[in-house]
């Protein structure tokens, strides 16, 4: 037998498209995502309606609710005229004084309040309001589980008063809201309830009820803190006095007597020790110039004039420095005298001895001086000594006293604190007294709570929102599980990229049951006609009746799939077979040999399915014999074979026979090949039904006899997977492969799975040129010649 190897132009489809799509892995298809939401938008739009219809049941079942709203506001401001404060602006309550304000509105304790003021213990339609149908279930729930859990019941005892106060505090507290307004000092309280009027009498109170509250715990704090104030200030008052006398009598018993706010031994010790330094700065200066003027005198006469030029800018030296003046004048005036006239002129000889009688008398003027600074040296050293005794006598004295005033300073400090203390608590005592004479919250009210006029829930608008989005949301997700779940072969592409087939077209769907499913007759669905009004059809000529249908276009495209790749062949073997039972290979084989044996080729049709000869019952006649008695050549297979009289197609039958059991080893058999070529020496076309493709081994074991195999495959119902695990486990059938046609297509649905570039997109604009689309008239049976 010849073998058929795969298209190489399907391969290269199929490895373009598989590079195509590695490139665009990481790439979002907005056309596929488009594509996708066409192909679901009846699921989606389905589940929006049912989550529309959902959300509209519960608007009708449900109880509305009507909603009050007040607003309080927190002002210090407000008790300005009651506290003795200065005209600045007081500090506005933190974060932590707001929210402690919330929590006393949400306290049992002011809606116990709430239900004492408005009598709600005597209210019924408060005590026992209407409950809705979700509310009965709620209830009804809770109940069952207290039960099982055993957790104790919460009926109220309706005869204690007591008991009926705090039920009905509870449900105040269950309609109550409070929060706070943004950033600001504002606080919103709201209140929920079944009667619109009920929630505005209820918001309105719970606002006056909590300023009241508020105005009676300031009056009972300050009523408290001036008692308690007043009742401190006499032992505070008692304890300052005491300890003051005490202080007094320490300072007095230990001569701790003070001038100018200090003590007098301290005084005395500050003025010696500063007559002491300023004693000591003379000692240093008489010291000092007394040393100049001895070592200057301790030089001699002869160097007395040039040393005093020293002395020049110290006090008491202007006649020394009269006489150095004159003396350098003297001088000047002999050298001249001797430059002119020698040295023993004699007016030479006199200014020489007026020098030497000058320089006696300076010598002499620095020795009184040396002998004052000498005796002024003397009297500030000694002074110096006296006051350094003075001042150690003064020290000792001052210690003493010293360690008696740390004691003093003690209890000074003692009667400091408790008269400071006693002040600030009469200061307090009078503010307490000034505020409870002045009662004023720092609250106030700015928007007064009235009667709703329309419920607060439902939202019907809201509802019906929600609802919508999550039936549009439900919807997507079962329409993303059921893309997730699609793995059935839908169009031409998933047969060439999966499998890297050709692709041979397509058969549109008929309704009713097909001849695998004992049925003769099937009705083609159109979008002209519907289908439970169109004429039964006899499926077995369809394409034979409608020659420019689009299933005789997938035909013809089989035939021409046979002829290019099995060129050479004079007899061509062809094989139709399936995957899965019931997918359409019978009524293809008989339409392609109807077809082929239409156009004038001579045609052989044989049924080879020989377990469920789903072929052999399509047509209207009951043969005795067929291929089985051919095969074992009880007679001539020629005798056997039953001519349709119109298009004069070859039949060869098949008898199912109940105790025959090895229908492979007749299909492989030499016999078989040996019919086989006896029918290629007479017929160019050899269709045969072969049975469907898996656990049966039927087509496997007539595989080496067909030249070329066409695949059928159920549009929407045939896995891809199995089709591909099939063709790979049977390596002898898949090279033989011609193509794969897919059967009873929903062609409406088609341009679902398509992108926007594909042929199959464009399907509707072909229509033109298949003018058979309509569905027949009724014709009698299509066998009825044979």
């Amino acid at each position: 037998m010849h073998q058929i190897n795969i298209p190489v132009s399907s391969r290269m489809d199929a490895k373009v498209k598989s590079e195509h799509d590695q490139a665009d892995e990481n790439f979002i298809d907005l056309e596929r995502l488009l594509t996708i939401a066409k192909r679901q938008a009846r699921v989606v739009i389905a589940a929006a309606l049912a989550g529309l219809l959902i959300g509209a049941v519960y608007i009708v079942m449900a109880k509305p609710h009507y909603t009050a709203a007040t607003s309080i506001l927190l002002d210090d401001t407000l008790g300005k005229f009651a506290d003795d404060v200065s005209p600045a602006p007081s500090n506005m309550q933190s974060d932590t004084t707001i929210l402690s304000q919330i929590a006393i509105l949400r306290s049992a304790e002011l809606a116990t309040k709430v239900a004492i003021k408005e009598k709600l213990d005597e209210n019924v339609f408060f005590m026992n309001p209407p409950q809705s149908l979700a509310l009965r279930l709620k209830s009804a729930v809770r109940t069952i589980v207290g039960l099982f859990g055993g957790g104790m019941g919460s009926n109220v005892d309706l005869d204690d008063k007591a008991a009926r106060i705090g039920y009905a505090a509870s449900l105040l507290q269950e309609g109550l809201y409070v929060e706070r307004q943004g950033r600001s000092f504002v606080i919103d309280l709201t209140y929920t309830s079944g009667d619109a009027a009920l929630a505005g009498k209820l918001a309105k109170a719970y606002a006056d009820v909590y300023l009241s509250d508020q105005l009676d715990a300031n009056y009972d704090a300050t009523e408290r803190a001036t008692i308690w104030l007043q009742s401190r200030l006499t032992n505070l008052k008692e304890s300052s006095q005491a300890a003051a006398l005490e202080a007094e009598r320490f300072r007095a018993a230990n001569g701790l007597t003070s001038a100018k706010g200090a003590l007098v031994s301290e005084q005395q010790l500050s003025d010696l020790n500063s007559q002491l330094i300023l004693a000591q700065a003379d000692t240093a200066r008489s010291r000092a110039l007394y040393g100049q003027f001895k070592s200057i005198v301790d030089s001699g006469p002869e160097k007395a004039v040039t040393n005093a030029s020293v002395l020049s800018e110290q006090s008491g030296t202007s006649v020394i420095e009269t006489l150095r003046t004159r003396y350098l004048t003297v001088s000047k005036r002999e050298q001249e005298i001797v430059s002119h006239f020698g040295e023993n002129h004699a007016q030479a000889v006199t200014l020489r001895s007026e020098k030497q009688e000058i320089a006696r008398q300076i010598f002499q003027e620095l020795k009184q001086l040396t002998e004052s600074y000498r005796n002024q040296f003397e009297v500030a050293q000694s002074r110096e000594t006296s006051l350094r005794e003075g001042l150690g006598k003064v020290t000792g004295e001052t210690s003493v006293a010293n360690e008696a005033l740390v004691h003093l300073k003690e209890l000074e400090q003692n009667s400091e604190a408790l008269s400071n203390l006693y002040r600030t608590y009469l200061t307090r005592f009078q503010e307490a007294s000034q505020q409870q004479s002045f009662p004023i919250a720092k609250a106030r009210i700015i928007s007064i709570a009235t009667m709703p006029s329309a419920p607060s829930s439902p939202n019907r608008t809201m509802v019906l929102a929600l609802a919508l989005v999550l039936g549009v949301l439900t919807g997507m997700g079962i329409g993303a599980v059921r893309e997730f779940r699609e793995r059935f072969f839908r169009v031409g592409d998933d047969v060439r990229s999966l499998l890297g087939l050709k692709f041979l077209g397509y058969v549109p769907s008929f309704e009713g049951p097909p001849n695998e499913r004992k049925s003769t007759r099937w009705e083609l669905s159109t979008a002209s006609v519907p289908a439970s009004t169109a004429p039964p059809v006899n499926v077995t000529r369809m394409a034979v009746e409608n020659p420019s249908s689009v299933f005789a276009e997938t035909l013809r495209n089989a035939k021409i799939a046979a002829d290019v790749v099995l060129q050479g062949h004079k007899s061509k073997v062809l094989g139709i077979i399936s995957v899965l039972p019931h997918e359409g290979k019978s009524t293809v084989a008989a339409n392609l040999a109807l077809q082929l044996s239409a156009k004038g080729a001579s045609t052989l049709l044989i049924d080879a399915d020989l377990r469920n000869p789903g072929l052999t019952r399509s047509f209207s006649f009951t043969p005795q014999r067929g291929l089985v008695q051919a095969v074992l050549g009880d007679q001539p297979w020629q005798s056997m074979l039953k001519i349709d009289r119109r298009t004069k197609l070859a039949i060869l039958p098949a008898v199912l026979h109940k105790h025959f059991q090895y229908t492979s080893e007749l299909l492989s058999s030499e016999a078989m090949e040996k019919l086989l070529n006896e029918a290629r020496s007479s017929f160019e076309y050899i269709i045969v039904d072969l049975p469907p493709l898996g656990p049966v081994v039927d087509a496997k074991a007539f595989a080496p006899f067909v030249d070329g195999f066409v695949m059928v495959a159920h549009w929407g119902n045939t896995p891809r997977a199995l089709v591909r695990s099939v063709l790979q486990a049977e390596t002898h059938i898949l090279p033989k492969v011609l193509g794969i046609i897919l059967n009873r297509t929903d062609m409406k649905e088609l341009s679902k799975y398509t992108s926007f570039g594909s042929s199959e997109h464009f399907m509707e604009r072909y229509s033109n040129y298949y003018l058979d689309q309509a569905i027949p008239k009724p014709k009698p049976a299509a066998h009825e010649s044979i």
